[in-house]
Parts: C-alpha cells; sequence; structure tokens
C-alpha cells in the first residue's frame, strides 16, 4: 500500500487512519512546490491532481473520506468503523459525509468570515458546531468510547481549525481535539 503525501497536505489525515489502523505502508513524498501532484504519472493516480491519494494494488483512493473508508473496511480488526450490517453504520457513514460535506465548508465561511447563503447547500458553522455537540454526547468520542474513523474525519477539521488559529469556542469540542492530539498515534501539528 502506498500513501502519497506531503506533510504541509491533507495527506495527513490518510496517514492518521493507516496510522490508526496499524497497517503497514509506503510513503511516496511529493514535492507541491515542483507541482508533483500535477504530472501525467501522479494524474493517473489522483485525476485531481491533489493529495492525499492512496494506492493498494491495483486499487486507487483518492479523497481523505474515500480513504478513511476504504481502509476501516478492508481492516475490520482495527475497528475504526461499525461492521456493515451494524446498526451503528449508518451514523457512521453520516457523519463520515458531514465531514467534508458541511463542517468543512462552513468551517470555511467561518474562516473566512464570508456569508453561507442557503443556496451554497450548507449549514452555517454554528449550527454545525451545535450539530457535532450533539453528535459527541457525553463520550470521549463520537461513538463513546469507541474510536472510529469518523472521529479521524470530523477531528481533522477541529485539528486543522487550532492549527490556524482558530477555535470552536465551544469547551466541549475543544476538549475532544485535546482528547484526538493526545491519541499516540494522532494528527500532530506541524
Amino acid at each position: 500500500m502506498k500513501l502519497y503525501f506531503n506533510p504541509r497536505s491533507r495527506a495527513v489525515i490518510g496517514k492518521w487512519m493507516l496510522d490508526e489502523a496499524g497497517v503497514e505502508y509506503e510513503i511516496v513524498p511529493i514535492d507541491l512546490d515542483k507541482r508533483e501532484q500535477k504530472s501525467p504519472e501522479y494524474l493517473k493516480v489522483n485525476p485531481a491532481g491533489k493529495l492525499p491519494a492512496l494506492v493498494d494494488g491495483e486499487a486507487r483512493v483518492f479523497e481523505n473520506a474515500a480513504l478513511c473508508l476504504y481502509i476501516a473496511d478492508k481492516y475490520p480488526q482495527a475497528r475504526l468503523a461499525p461492521k456493515l450490517d451494524a446498526p451503528e453504520r449508518g451514523r457512521y457513514l453520516s457523519l463520515m459525509v458531514y465531514s467534508t460535506s458541511q463542517l468543512e465548508p462552513s468551517m470555511g465561511d467561518h474562516m473566512a468570515k464570508a456569508p453561507t447563503p442557503p443556496q451554497r447547500g450548507w449549514t452555517e458553522y454554528p449550527q454545525t458546531l451545535d450539530a457535532m455537540e450533539r453528535e459527541l454526547g457525553d463520550g470521549p468520542y463520537l461513538f463513546g468510547d469507541w474510536f472510529t474513523a469518523a472521529d479521524v474525519m470530523i477531528g481533522s477539521m477541529f485539528i486543522y481549525q487550532r492549527m490556524l488559529g482558530g477555535s470552536t469556542g465551544r469547551p466541549k469540542l475543544e476538549a475532544y481535539v485535546d482528547r484526538l492530539m493526545a491519541r499516540p498515534k494522532g494528527m500532530k501539528l506541524r
């Protein structure tokens, strides 16, 4: 398995997931300054010319949510996702998609101080924080004591916000980010 990677990219999320799964993989460094992610060879791996990308034999996977879903399902022994027939599976899939379809764009609008008109299709930032506080509940993670790939995806958004000098301003969510960053294999700010 090969992870196309640059530490100054979102590929750190895919790396976090692979590390949490405890699987062996090879890092394929991509030099962003040389625009290697736009090379014809790399575009065969990820046609968007972005990081991350994962190659596993004949399979190629790009976008962090897809990497996390792929890794969690491929390595069920790591227990990073509910089983396919588990009742928690629907909520898990919803959180995985929510991370990139609602949380990330609303956070981007918030950090850029841009309005979020309804036709954009995502919720305003305060409502995403309300939703995440409800989903977190009383547990240390989104599924109580069980750390999953949903924590990687949701948590990485909040970690990036902190890295960029932002904060949710919500003690419950900030404590969640602290727990995620304290994980031995967790995503680290660079």
